[in-house]
């Protein structure tokens, strides 16, 4: 069987090019992206993808529509990408033909795994490329080792909590997206909110104190009033 072709339709420039290099890590090579409906529905005559990552909300419109379009013609794996997790979207996404809905923020290894079980079930079988059983992540100055329990700074280890990592990971592995309180305290602490605004906070603060030069105005972990906060690398000391 030819190798697959994958169209990722995603108007997030920095995270369709981590979509692009995890699928490109696990095997995949044919590999085409899209930023928004039209452009989607013109390398889908052209390309004729095997499966497509699309993304809900696009400039032009909502990933729905192209769904419903390609759903016209073919019946390849469509999976969702989405930042909408009420159970109505995710029901309304898989209703009108969609395979799988993944919401943000996400591993993008996670894709590339659910992108590869799609996949088998449509007859391919991916011959694995040789590489060590994980990667490090490096986002500008911060590499996170392969088994993420360390956080190195221009090459020299932190003293960091394993919460600490954890919130490292979090942001590492969704550089320059916000991440709300909520979000980092389900992952970083495997527990339910509730509320739990003031550890979060108290967990940054002390973080800030580790990474930043000066915590009092930081640089890298910087907070988005009523939203959260994210991971930003200055261009100086991106890599």
């Amino acid at each position: 069987m030819a190798e697959p072709t994958i169209l990722i339709v995603e108007d997030e420039a920095d995270l369709a090019n981590l979509l692009k290099v995890s699928l490109l890590k696990e095997g995949y090579k044919q590999i085409n992206t899209a930023d928004s409906i039209e452009k989607a529905w013109i390398s889908f005559q052209q390309t004729t993808p095997d499966i497509v990552l699309l993304d809900v909300m696009l400039p032009d419109g909502e990933g729905y529509d192209l769904c419903r379009r390609i759903r016209e013609v073919s019946h390849i794996p469509v999976l969702f990408l989405s930042a909408k997790n009420e159970e109505i979207d995710k029901i309304l996404g898989l209703a009108i033909g969609g395979d799988d809905y993944i919401t943000k923020p996400f591993s993008p290894k996670e894709v590339a795994y659910r992108v590869k079980a799609q996949l088998r079930r449509a007859g391919y079988q991916i011959q694995e490329t040789p590489s060590p059983v994980a990667q490090a992540i490096q986002v500008g100055p911060f590499v996170l080792n392969s088994d993420e329990t360390e956080v190195h700074k221009d090459g020299t280890l932190l003293e960091l909590t394993a919460k600490e990592v954890g919130l490292m990971a979090c942001f590492m592995h969704n550089p320059n997206r916000i991440l709300s309180k909520e979000t980092l305290f389900e992952r970083v602490w495997s527990e339910d909110f509730f509320g739990s605004d003031n550890t979060v906070m108290v967990h940054i603060r002390r973080l800030r104190e580790k990474i930043e030069v000066d915590p009092s105005k930081p640089v890298f972990i910087t907070t988005v009033k009523g939203l959260g906060y994210k991971l930003v690398v200055p261009k100086e000391l991106q890599r």
